[in-house]
């Protein structure tokens, strides 16, 4: 994996440039969550059973959780502004040091406290699925009290089912929000099976939801990832719903477009991550004001590009890595119906990828030995 550019006579490709002013927001995007170490095992040929031992052909070790998201946002060119808990041990001083010089991610609004656990997740991936161990503690405290009066921020993004309701006006979000941040939610993996319709009432506080289409199905008691659109259409401005190999769909009440994009075809190693890195790609294009399609576009190659490597964090494409794939895309000589539609879906990508005499960011190695293995 290349490393990100260090050339200090060149400047970092800002798809906002225009957009910036000087008493603009500080940050593009900023966010709360968990931190994990993730470490990564791969090339298994399949998961160990039990009172067995496997060897795994590569490692890797990286930041995780919402990490993810903090990592992928900044290699975009967002100025990222992330809020966490962090410990005092060897775990935390990796994750804190990536994050802050590595990945530029800004760690003002996060927090170290001595004698606290740093979350680690252990993930093994086998067969384009992986298999995960975590352990961890809840924070010494809460997000509204670790952050504050939250900082002006273009876009926050959110856990719809998060501690700290966003209707409620004392949480950061709530305050994030007033202050002309747009709002963009996401939602995980519901263990008790409830899928609370309600919690679909917090939307009418959020920009954007971007569910998966199992999550989107289930929270809204549809039968169908297109229904399941329409149904939260009704309660938020930009309704996402991601369907894996099948692309993604969308509606934007504020421009009035709806859209469905096919997924790229890749050979997908590790999933982890995915959504993250697709989230982020759709609060680039909004904040930037591409159009729907356009968006969905960008934000399916960003994840495309993420599942053909191992380990979340260590997986987000950079601008680098987003021209590298377009000018192979280009100059290959592949003229058959797949390889035409795919030029001219991303055409637009030609007013967009950074010059290669920019400092574009490319994917980094991350890992606590200083040399990654994946």
């Amino acid at each position: 994996m290349a490393v990100v550019p260090t050339e200090s006579c060149c400047q970092r490709y800002d798809p906002l440039a225009a957009w910036r002013t000087g008493d603009g927001p500080g940050f593009d995007v900023f966010t709360y969550g968990t931190v994990f170490l993730d470490i990564v095992f791969t090339g298994l040929g399949s998961l160990p059973r039990s009172g067995t031992e496997v060897f795994a052909e590569g490692m890797g070790s990286c930041p995780g959780g919402i990490a993810n998201l903090a990592i992928a946002t900044s290699r975009l060119g967002l100025r990222t502004g992330l809020a966490a808990a962090f410990g005092d041990d060897d775990y935390a001083d990796f994750c804190w040091r990536t994050l802050d010089e590595q990945e530029t991610v800004d760690l003002s609004y996060s927090r170290r406290f001595a004698g606290w656990h740093s979350p680690v997740t252990v993930s093994m991936a086998a067969a384009g699925d992986r298999t995960m161990v975590t352990h961890s503690h809840e924070p010494p405290l809460s997000a509204s009290e670790m952050i504050g009066e939250p900082p002006r921020s273009r876009a926050v993004i959110v856990d719809l089912d998060g501690p700290e309701p966003i209707e409620d006006p004392r949480s950061w979000a709530s305050k994030a929000r007033a202050a002309g941040a747009l709002v963009f939610a996401d939602v995980g993996w519901d263990p008790s099976g409830d899928w609370s319709a309600q919690l679909l009432g917090r939307l009418e506080h959020c920009h954007a939801f971007m569910p998966n289409a199992t999550e989107a199905m289930a929270y809204t008691r549809t039968d169908t990832p297109r229904d399941a659109l329409y149904a939260l259409a009704d309660r938020v401005p930009l309704a996402v719903v991601t369907n894996g190999v099948h692309g993604a769909m969308a509606i934007d009440s504020t421009t009035g477009d709806e859209a469905d994009v096919p997924a790229l075809r890749v050979d997908a190693l590790d999933p982890t991550g995915a959504g993250d890195v697709f989230g982020a790609g759709m609060v680039v294009g909004t904040l930037c004001g591409w159009p729907l399609t356009h968006r969905l576009a960008f934000a399916g190659a960003c994840s495309a590009l993420a599942v053909q490597q191992f380990g979340g964090s260590l997986a987000a494409p950079g601008w680098g890595d987003i021209a590298d794939w377009w000018h192979a895309m280009r100059e290959s000589a592949g003229g058959d119906a797949y390889h035409t539609s795919v030029l001219r879906r991303y055409g637009f990508l030609d007013d967009l990828i950074p010059a290669k005499s920019m400092a574009a960011v490319r994917r980094a190695a991350a890992t606590i030995a200083r040399r990654s293995d994946v």
